[in-house]
């Protein structure tokens, strides 16, 4: 199967198909004309890399994982490890957008959006701001 025919079936783009072949992640073989051949594996691979992606994992965590579901001599706790430490970093990220809604929502319904000057949201966002380290 070509790039586009792999791409179809994987629903990824053929830039992130060339991309992933580029940094080692997959290796299709290569047609007497020079084109990509991409047989099950690689599709399996590339589905998989789809769904990890979709999960948020990053490219390095989406390597490791790769490489773990391809050792069949793996121990779950090194999947596991990699899984939790993503689940903290997004329940991290979740944490922050809620003080963010907390906060802009606190200003929203402080500012009576009328036509006076008088903006407690720009004054919570001033509070708030400082200079970057």
């Amino acid at each position: 199967m070509n790039i586009s025919g792999a791409a179809e079936q994987t629903g990824l783009p053929a830039k992130t198909i060339r991309y992933y072949e580029d940094i080692g992640l997959v290796t299709p073989l290569r047609d007497t004309n020079g084109y990509r051949v991409f047989g099950e594996t690689e599709l399996h691979k590339l589905t998989f890399l789809a769904r990890s992606r979709a999960l948020g994992f990053s490219v390095e965590d989406c390597r490791a994982l790769l490489a773990l579901y391809e050792d069949q001599s793996r121990a779950s706790a090194d999947v596991k490890r990699i899984a939790r430490t993503h689940l903290d970093e997004i329940e991290a990220k979740i944490a922050d957008l809620i003080a963010m809604r907390d906060t802009l929502s606190h200003l929203v319904n402080a500012c009576a959006g009328d036509n006076r000057p008088d903006c407690p949201i720009l004054k919570g966002i001033e509070a708030t701001s400082g200079p970057k380290a």
